[in-house]
């Protein structure tokens, strides 16, 4: 038997990736008035933001229950020397409390250990990757948890946003706020740091914006990896993956989308840039 790895779906893992590293992803919940749909699992990220741009209700985010966790731990318990479930900063959701208190009910049978990643996006992603890895080269429980740790300092995110408008309509997005009196018409620069998304800064057109992006991906010393996320312009997302594979190496990007879980905060139109430094 191995250690077996559980996230949730703000880590925005290519379903392909999470299934062919053996990763239980746990979906988080996104509420349009009195309906409520299972990320990725009831709607998809298309159907999402669709009903995102015409409902004249705004959508919510809700996290997985202590229950979800429970049933997912209890289905891999059978097959794992030991499970580490890693998960959406808690400044952001009460994603990871709800992973502890299933642990607690339910980790007799083998040791689970549940960490509070500080990050969200592909950054969550990237250490889910990385403890996955490890996990299926043989790495015991403390082998894993330490390659978690290791990974995690080494993650860099910066986001752009088209407007501020869902910013303030999802009212989960902390720090960001103090965008608020910006400037009419500029686009948001967002980062993470101690666990929430702050303002980097904004920029005046799409088109600085998505070079604010480039130069941030490039200038990161020693990358091992590089996520390209969208929610709805892939060619966008495109043309950044390809430049920054001339610089970087086309093996080492990744394409993927952001989904409803932060597509509620942050609206159509936007995109980040992952980067995961090389670690000793």
């Amino acid at each position: 038997m191995a250690i077996r790895i559980v996230t949730d779906s703000s880590a925005d893992l290519p379903a392909k990736l999470a299934k062919d590293l053996g990763i239980t992803v746990v979906p988080l919940y996104v509420r349009f008035g009195e309906k409520v749909y299972r990320d990725r699992v009831d709607i998809t990220e298309d159907e999402f933001y669709q009903r995102l741009a015409r409902d004249p209700v705004h959508p919510s985010t809700i996290q997985p229950s202590p229950q979800d966790f429970a049933t997912a731990y209890q289905k891999l318990q059978g097959e794992a020397d030991g499970i580490v479930s890693i998960h959406i900063s808690s400044k952001l959701s009460g994603t990871y409390n709800s992973a502890a208190q299933a642990k607690e009910e339910v980790g007799k049978k083998c040791p689970i250990e549940v960490v509070d990643s500080g990050v969200l996006s592909m950054a969550l992603g990237f250490i889910v990757l990385a403890a996955a890895r490890t996990a299926k080269a043989g790495g015991k429980l403390a082998d894993v948890v330490a390659e978690v740790k290791t990974v995690m300092p080494a993650v860099h995110l910066l986001g752009l946003l088209d407007t501020l408008k869902y910013v303030l309509l999802g009212g989960r997005i902390g720090k960001a706020k103090a965008l608020v009196g910006s400037i009419l018409n500029v686009k948001p620069v967002l980062t993470l740091r101690d666990g929430e998304v702050m303002p980097a800064g904004q920029v005046r057109s799409r088109t600085k914006g998505i070079e604010r992006l480039f130069d941030f991906a490039k200038g990161v010393a020693n990358v091992e990896e590089t996520a390209v996320m969208y929610n709805t312009t892939p060619d966008e997302a495109q043309v950044l993956s390809e430049r920054l594979g001339k610089t970087l190496g086309p093996e080492r990007i990744i394409i993927a989308r952001i989904g409803p879980m932060l597509g509620v905060h942050m609206g159509p139109g936007a995109l980040i840039a992952v980067v995961k430094e090389k670690v000793s």
